[in-house]
This record gives structure tokens, C-alpha cells and sequence, in this order.
């Protein structure tokens, strides 16, 4: 049922996993700011927007765009990323590298990674870049699968608040 706005009520979030494990958060937290060393801030989070895109992460897809925003993305971009494919001439050549190999990551099931979206990501980011990059996109998918599995509420994040 709609409330006074017209828009629909937000849902309930199931649980609290920094409340709930501290340890496990803290854990997460660290990881990701491993992860994202020697990385361009901007491509992490086209990175972030698209894996969380993927797995229909709202509440993972509001905090990587106002992030992204934040940090000086265009708007254009940021919604051009659901279609890169047709929209490819928004991006650099590393970019769409990271995004496909995104897209790989994410969705194992199409084929693991195949050897032409690892060798056109390998041309763009040397070995430890690459090896920071696997790791970042891996932990957004964690992050993702944290946030869908607790009902994360989106639309409250501020960028700069975590």
C-alpha cells in the first residue's frame, strides 16, 4: 500500500551485520580498503555500480553512485553503465576492460572467466593492479550479497558516512 507521497513504504531490513558481527564488518572494511590500492577511485566505483547492478543491489547501487557522483562522475555515465555495451563510447578502452571483467566475475555461470576478458584486461593494469582489481570486484560482490541477503534499505546513504 502507497503511503501520503504516493510512492510505496520502504521495507524492513532483516538484520544488522555490523551489529550483528562487528568482527566480520571490520574484516570486510579492511579488505575493501585493501583491495582498492594503486586502483583509480573513479573505475572502482563504475566497478562497484556495475556488480551491484548485476546482482540488484540497491542498496549497494545508491551508495556507488552517490559515491561516484561525489567523487566527480557524471551523471550520464553512471546511468549509461546498465547498457556499457551500446554506450561504449563513454568509456575508456581500461574501463570497459574492468567492466568485463566485472561482468565475468560476477556471473560465473556464463563461463568463468573467459581468456579474452582476462587478456584485454591484462593489456590495461599490470599484475598488481589487476591482482587489486580481481580482489575489489570480489569483495563488491561479497558486499552485495551481505547487503541483498540483509534487505539493506537504500536511499539513506550519504557519500562520506562509511
Amino acid at each position: 500500500m502507497a503511503n501520503e507521497s504516493g510512492y510505496e513504504p520502504e521495507h524492513a531490513p532483516r538484520l544488522n551485520l555490523q551489529e550483528l558481527a562487528p568482527d566480520v564488518y571490520k574484516s570486510m572494511i579492511r579488505l575493501d580498503s585493501a583491495a582498492r590500492k594503486g586502483l583509480d577511485p573513479v573505475l572502482l566505483e563504475l566497478v562497484k555500480i556495475r556488480a551491484s547492478q548485476l546482482n540488484h543491489c540497491a542498496f549497494c547501487l545508491d551508495m556507488h553512485s552517490k559515491d561516484a557522483l561525489a567523487a566527480g562522475e557524471s551523471v550520464q555515465r553512471v546511468v549509461q553503465l546498465s547498457a556499457w555495451e551500446e554506450s561504449r563510447h563513454f568509456y575508456t578502452a581500461k574501463e570497459i576492460a574492468a567492466i568485463e571483467l566485472t561482468e565475468a566475475i560476477t556471473v560465473l555461470t556464463d563461463g568463468f572467466v573467459p581468456d579474452d576478458v582476462y587478456d584485454r584486461v591484462a593489456k590495461h593494469f599490470d599484475e598488481t593492479e589487476l591482482a587489486h582489481l580481481i580482489a575489489a570486484i570480489t569483495v563488491i560482490n561479497a558486499w552485495n550479497r551481505f547487503a541483498v541477503t540483509s534487505r539493506n534499505v537504500p536511499g539513506h546513504y550519504t557519500p562520506g558516512s562509511h
